[in-house]
């Protein structure tokens, strides 16, 4: 192995006089350390189910649910009325129905009788026929559109690291998506925010990465699967449905409130949600053929479109 030379010389000055086994010393501080900060972020991870089980459990969860109780009833009414609107809406809506906008638009083709408009973004596309279940359909769309959502958020901190550090708004120590991936793939340690001594999942990396992604992910997945009214210990009543629970947690901005906006407001999510996901391809894919983030990527084409594409590149791979 070759160490950069100041590497080199930091650890010879940091060896004693006495001769004994430094990488050996070294390796069980290193993993004494990894196991520590993993411990850590396993504590720190399970604070919040914690504490909603504390207080779900408290005299103040009591009171804030025999408050939600008490109002109930005006809510599921209120949102039975709403319900209703919303089924008006929809089918008022150009979007849905049998004559909503199709995947081949003007051009015939048979398209599924069981695909009949219901569902937001329903555009009649189905040629392996994954949907002719009722049953399998809905999990289908349930599954799509919590893709589309994390493949949204995702595109989001991909981008806008690399963007703020290219007009020079914020330096990062590593902008690019990828290339923080495989740092930790390495071993390596970053600062957070690019800011100094604040690490999280440092030398466990990955592994602590997943760690913390799966705690993190226990609390909303339960609800989604259990149903929204897993919050209800909390006092929280949610008056939607899984896919859409409303309420001041899930639609702080209230985008809910006009039943007729928000169906259309569905499809816009599933169609922006749809182009994320196929964003996340093409990230991939140029990270494997130009190495760069998406961004650098873009000015790139932009600057020379002739040569910097998807087609010069494809070629590259054959000269």
């Amino acid at each position: 192995m070759i160490l950069h030379p100041f590497t080199a010389t930091h650890h010879r000055n940091l060896l004693p006089s006495k001769s004994y086994n430094f990488s050996r010393d070294h390796q069980f501080t290193r993993y004494r350390a990894a196991w520590q900060e993993l411990a850590g972020v396993l504590v720190f991870s399970a604070i919040p189910f914690t504490a909603v089980k504390a207080i779900a459990n408290s005299p103040l969860g009591e009171t804030l649910q025999r408050r939600m109780l008490e109002k109930k009833n005006a809510a599921v009414k209120n949102a039975s009325v709403y319900k209703a609107l919303a089924e008006k809406a929809r089918t008022d809506s150009f979007w849905y129905g049998e004559e909503r906008p199709r995947w081949l638009g003007p051009l015939p083709f048979e398209y599924p009788t069981y695909l009949d408009g219901e569902v937001p973004g329903d555009y009649g596309f189905d040629i392996a026929g994954l949907s002719q279940d009722p049953v399998a359909f809905r999990k289908y769309y349930n599954f799509e559109i919590l893709h589309a959502r994390w493949a949204m958020l995702g595109a989001l901190g991909a981008l806008i690291p690399e963007l703020l550090d290219l007009v020079g708004a914020f330096h990062f120590v590593e902008p690019v998506w990828w290339r923080v991936g495989y740092s930790k793939l390495q071993g390596e340690t970053l600062d957070y925010l690019g800011i100094p001594g604040l690490h999280f999942a440092g030398s466990q990396g990955v592994i602590v990465i997943a760690i913390c992604q799966a705690l993190l992910m226990v609390g909303p997945e339960y609800a989604r699967y259990c149903g929204i009214e897993a919050l209800e210990p909390l006092g929280i009543y949610l008056p939607g449905d899984i896919n859409y629970p409303g309420g001041v947690l899930f639609d702080p901005l209230n985008l809910s409130g006009d039943p007729v906006g928000f169906q259309e407001l569905k499809v816009k999510e599933i169609k922006n949600g749809r182009l994320a996901m196929i964003g996340w391809l093409g990230f991939y894919v140029q990270a494997a053929l130009t190495g760069k983030g998406p961004v650098e990527n873009l000015v790139d084409h932009i600057s020379d479109p002739f040569h910097n594409n998807i087609i010069s590149m494809i070629g590259s791979l054959y000269k």
